[in-house]
């Protein structure tokens, strides 16, 4: 009955559409009942039959039915009486009944011989098929609403563009969008609502900002949900732009609400917004339950400050295994690996049990820090202690363990002996422990099987050719090249970021669009004789091109991490912090640069890239040249 292509959607000419009328109130009048906490109809008596033909009495019967053959047995009552043609509310409720508890062998059956169907009787029906899952039927019993001749309403609408949301299908989304502007539905308040999340949630963030931007009113839902997909979408600036917006619109958030522009303000990576979103919170005296407490600990441990993410855990009453694994997690990717392993028996102390997540955070840990040993008896506690059976993510974490300790063997072993299916992630893993090494023909291998599952990332291509570039294998490095440019692959350009004055600067290498690019450069010049001087060398063996020496020093000066330093350096007070936000790995000259600069400016330099952070100070970096 359900075979069919919903893209097909179409009104008939013959359709005679009444004029719009909103039957959100009669549909809540109809199901409120239902709704109410005092109702259990678990506990209610068996119903009890009189020859009334008053609808309320079988409205009250229905509401007291216990279970399932209890509320056949009204049916069959209604049946016989002739209520399901005389009355529709009564024959609604009934259908209500049985798809608020599932029973869709019962209620498609009377729904299909309803003589007559109103908004809620199509409406009961769209949203129970919606609810369970069931989508192919969802769509098709909208489509024959559509064909009924009924203006569908504001209920209805949205749980069908929900499913289109659910099922990333941005193609039937925009459909229904154009239904919404057909019924003249494309202002109200809900339906709008509904229509950004599904673009938002669709990744279509163009048709989710137009319609953001024109919606005449917006709910705290709508501005939560735009913020959310901002930072999922790498705009995590802009999200903090719409926070401060909704804020001058009068519209509060909500803990909710809070909770997503925290993670926006740990995709950003921006302490200044960490610090006035955390003064916000305590203004609104918003208690730090386990989720949003979470939270903060994640966005301070990625706003490079893992001493504020231990102050908000430790001041935390309630603590469970996600907060717990999201402080081994921050302990982890800033090096301090001793304390990660340190927290885990503080963990089981308490009476919490670790998951399948602690242990991936755990043996991150360990392979940023070096403890290949620990990294190994955790993966045995966590098979043989806990029951837990390691999955690609474990296995990744102790490839890249062991390849970054150079134990090619042992991972080439793990590997081959493993039963999961092998992912992206495995492989990328290896390949990155090539790089460090220099093992040249195993990353060829490693590549191969990375470039099958992930034909079109060009982060492949370009890891492997950093790796040739590095042996001097410049034959390969153009093979490589040329493949990119046949497959239309572009290399993602490197950028970092700094905060300064609540504000954020953006540099690439060479880049000279800064309004202050004459002082940056000035104070790099500057710096760079402080540095030589000091004993720094640059290492041209991390340009990757084939061009001589002195072209080489003038494309390692101008990298886009020194930018950022040498700006942070004539930016800020004297004696600050200066954090940067690296999009890539840095470089080994930058890392090298970082510390002397730490040394003789007797600044603390904070670095953020692509895998962990790395602290400089006083000419050390906290990963210890491990990473």
């Amino acid at each position: 009955m359900y075979k069919f292509k919903y893209q097909t959607l179409f009104i008939p000419r013959h359709s005679k559409l009444p004029l719009f009328s909103s039957y959100s109130a009669t549909a809540t009048a109809l199901l409120d009942p239902l709704t109410d906490p005092n109702i259990h109809i678990a506990q209610a008596p068996k119903p009890q039959f009189s020859h009334t033909l008053d609808p309320k009495f079988y409205l009250s019967t229905l509401i007291n039915c216990k279970n399932v053959a209890h509320v056949r047995q009204v049916h069959a009552q209604v049946a016989t009486n002739g209520m399901l043609v005389g009355d529709l509310i009564v024959a609604n409720k009934l259908l209500y009944i049985y798809v608020q508890h599932k029973y869709f062998d019962d209620s498609y059956p009377l729904f299909d011989t309803l003589p007559e169907r109103n908004p809620v009787s199509w409406s009961v029906m769209v949203g129970g098929f919606s609810k369970n899952g069931d989508y192919t039927k969802c769509f098709g019993t909208f489509r024959d609403y559509i064909r009924s001749g009924e203006v569908p309403d504001n209920y209805t609408l949205p749980c069908v563009i929900r499913v289109c949301r659910d099922t990333r299908d941005v193609k039937m989304g925009r459909l229904i969008h154009n239904f919404v502007c057909m019924f003249g539905l494309r202002f109200d308040h809900f339906v709008c609502a509904a229509l950004v999340d599904m673009y938002a949630k669709c990744r279509a963030i163009d048709d989710a900002w137009r319609l953001f931007d024109r919606m005449v009113k917006r709910d705290l839902v709508t501005w939560t949900v735009m913020i959310g997909v901002c930072a999922e979408c790498g705009m995590a600036n802009k999200s903090l732009a719409l926070f401060d917006r909704m804020k001058e619109e009068g519209i509060l958030p909500d803990k909710v609400a809070m909770v997503t522009i925290v993670n926006a303000c740990a995709a950003l990576g921006a302490m200044h917004k960490a610090k006035t979103v955390h003064n916000y919170i305590s203004s609104k005296n918003f208690s730090l339950d386990v989720i949003l407490g979470t939270a903060m600990i994640d966005m301070y441990a990625k706003c490079g400050s893992v001493d504020f993410a231990w102050e908000t855990f430790d001041t935390m009453r309630e603590r469970n295994v996600i907060t717990g694994s999201a402080m081994i997690a921050a302990f982890g990717y800033h090096g301090q690996g001793r304390k990660a392993i340190d927290l885990f028996p503080m963990m089981l102390r308490s009476g919490i049990s670790p998951n399948r997540v602690t242990f991936v955070s755990l043996l991150y840990a360990c392979s940023h820090a070096g403890l290949v040993d620990e990294g190994r008896k955790f993966c045995s506690l966590m098979h043989g202690n806990y029951c837990i059976r390691p999955d690609v993510k474990h296995y990744t974490c102790l490839v890249d363990l062991l390849g970054r300790a150079g134990r090619f063997d042992h991972a080439m072993n793990l590997i081959e002996n493993m039963t999961v299916e092998k992912d992206e992630g495995l492989w990328g893993a290896l390949l990155a422990g090539c790089r460090i090494h220099g093992q040249v023909e195993l990353a060829e291998k490693a590549a191969k099987s990375l470039l099958e599952i992930q034909p079109k990332n060009p982060g492949h291509y370009v890891l492997l050719s950093n790796i040739y570039a590095k042996a001097g294998k410049w034959g390969d490095v153009a093979k490589i090249r040329e493949l990119m440019s046949r497959r239309r692959l572009k290399k993602i350009p490197g950028w970092t970021w700094i905060e300064t004055e609540n504000e954020i600067h953006q540099f690439s290498t060479g880049d000279r669009t800064h309004p202050r690019s004459k002082e940056i450069y000035t104070e790099l010049k500057s710096l760079s004789k402080k540095l030589e001087l000091a004993g720094y060398i640059p290492d041209t063996n991390f340009v990757l091109h084939d061009v001589d020496e002195e072209l080489k020093l003038g494309i390692l000066y101008t990298h886009s991490e020194k930018l950022a330093i040498a700006f942070g350096l004539v930016g800020t007070p004297e004696g600050t912090t200066i954090r940067i936000t690296k999009n890539l790995r840095v470089c080994g000259d930058c890392h090298t640069f970082s510390k002397f600069v730490s040394a003789i400016t007797r600044r603390v330099i904070v670095v953020r890239d692509a895998n962990r952070f790395h602290h400089f100070r006083e000419g050390a970096c906290s990963c210890g040249d491990y990473w």
